[in-house]
């Protein structure tokens, strides 16, 4: 997995292709990759995906850019990782969508939400996976001094959350019902759906990281 701590895909990979040299050994040895990035950078390596059984996988939290450049100012706006969505599954690799995280109240409504389902299934994606934001412990003093208006905002939203794991999660029924959206959404355009550390596992269709497309052509090529 291709990286589950930080994005694979930074800007100065433009340069070294250190990621791309890790690409190649592993494919060079059989090994199955699942890639979770932000970038539209990913589409350099589909000859590499190619070679081995691989899930790419693209965080796409919003489809409005104003959301976008507020929640992830560092990374290519939506409809360039739209764009690479349509590259990586032209190249007949398996994509998966993350909308994650799912903030209150700025990337939670339903319109936003079926935008990035709906432009996710024209170009082929074969699941979402969707998570609400989880902050950790001296995240709303950070929030407090470069947004003072959204801190207050989450503040009131998590007011009646719970700490699991060093996180806080907002309050069960009030995040069920936002997944419960989301999954609603997914199925009805033949999508299939998971959530990842939310405990609530019966709403997943398939495995939440994505490697179930994987695990299908490691049996499909061991089988001949």
């Amino acid at each position: 997995m291709l990286s589950d701590a930080t994005d694979p895909y930074q800007p100065m990979e433009t340069r070294h292709q250190i990621t791309r040299r890790c690409l190649e050994v592993l494919a060079e040895n059989g090994f199955p990759l699942l890639i979770v990035t932000k970038s539209d950078l990913v589409t350099r390596d589909i000859d590499i995906f190619r070679r081995t059984p691989t899930v790419v996988s693209i965080t796409i939290t919003t489809a409005r850019n104003n959301i976008a450049r507020l929640i992830e100012p560092y990374a290519p706006p939506p409809q360039m990782r739209f764009s690479a969505l349509n590259r990586v599954t032209e190249g007949n690799i398996p994509t998966a969508v993350r909308i994650d995280p799912i903030i209150p109240t700025l990337n939670s409504d339903r319109q936003d939400l079926e935008k990035i389902v709906s432009k996710a299934a024209e170009a082929g994606v074969k699941q979402v996976t969707a998570s609400t934001l989880k902050p950790i412990r001296g995240f709303f003093q950070s929030l407090r001094k470069a947004h003072p208006a959204l801190f207050e905002t989450l503040k009131r939203a998590y007011a009646d959350g719970e700490w699991l794991s060093g996180y806080r999660y907002l309050e069960r029924k009030r995040r069920l019902g936002i997944l419960e959206q989301v999954r609603s959404i997914s199925l009805s355009y033949g999508l299939e759906f998971a959530t990842c550390r939310e405990g609530f596992p019966e709403l997943n269709t398939t495995i939440c990281d994505g490697t179930a497309y994987c695990r299908r052509r490691l049996i499909e090529n061991h089988l001949g």
